[in-house]
């Protein structure tokens, strides 16, 4: 993180999972960090205390629920007031909804809503006070899937893919202002529920990936935290895999 100015970051969804990485990663850098949950109130605060004893640093919780215009305009407006303007987003809060292509109705909306619209909506309300201070670096969390294609998940599928798509458009449209975008796209994570995955999936991954196990969390959330950094000012419209070199190309 740039010493001469703590960085503010916004992480969405932060309360779990590989936000929650991003969050512990992000704030042990150095920043300011505020991050949004959907429900998880518990969770949130439990998360809050646990990176005030490690860093000494307080993060900001938000209830906000990323589908809803006005909680997205209500999150980003709360963290602006206590922090001041963001410098480094997040887009990780992202949602399923799996079914077959021919009997997918509302699922389509749903999960395109929360993993594509909602990550440009925030894009919209940051950029023009990342324009501002010639700084700026939004991270979009996206999937391995779009470049597979996942059976049943045409929505979750074609959700990652477009968003790819918005990284490299936002990248070219606002670079020579100091701002990169990039996604970040992991593979199979290792968590508590890695344990009682499908035979068939854990064999898959033992064959197919480069390192021949599951990622972590925190190597995603530390690929997160170097691209949100100074040093990253050269990486920008980029999908970059976190997979254990499952995806090869």
């Amino acid at each position: 993180m740039d010493d001469r100015k703590r960085r503010i970051a916004a992480v969405t969804g932060g309360s779990r999972g590989i936000g929650k990485a991003v969050v512990a990663a992000l704030s042990a850098s150095g920043a300011h960090v505020a991050f949004c949950y959907r429900h998880s109130h518990e969770a949130a605060t439990e998360l809050v205390e646990e990176i005030e004893a490690a860093t000494g640093t307080r993060p900001v919780s938000v209830q906000a629920d990323v589908s809803l215009g006005d909680d997205r305009k209500r999150f980003i407006s709360e963290v602006s007031a206590h922090f001041g303007a963001i410098d480094i987003l997040v887009n990780n809060a992202g949602t399923t909804n799996d079914t077959l292509a021919v009997k997918m109705g509302a699922e389509w909306d749903e999960v395109l809503n929360v993993d594509l619209t909602a990550p440009f909506r925030l894009s919209q309300l940051v950029i023009p006070a990342m324009m501002k201070n010639g700084w700026g670096r939004i991270v979009n969390i996206g999937s391995v899937a779009a470049a597979v294609g996942l059976a049943g998940q045409s929505n979750y599928t074609a959700a990652k893919a477009g968003l790819e798509g918005l990284t490299r458009s936002l990248a070219q449209e606002y670079g020579r202002r100091g701002i990169t975008v990039n996604t970040v796209n992991p593979g199979f994570l290792e968590t508590e529920l890695t344990s009682s995955a499908a035979e068939f999936v854990k064999d898959y991954v033992t064959r197919q990936s480069a390192i021949g196990r599951f990622v972590t969390p925190k190597a995603v959330a530390d690929a997160v935290a170097f691209l949100a950094s100074e040093a990253a000012w050269a990486i920008s419209g980029q999908s970059i895999h976190v997979d254990g070199g499952l995806i090869k190309r």
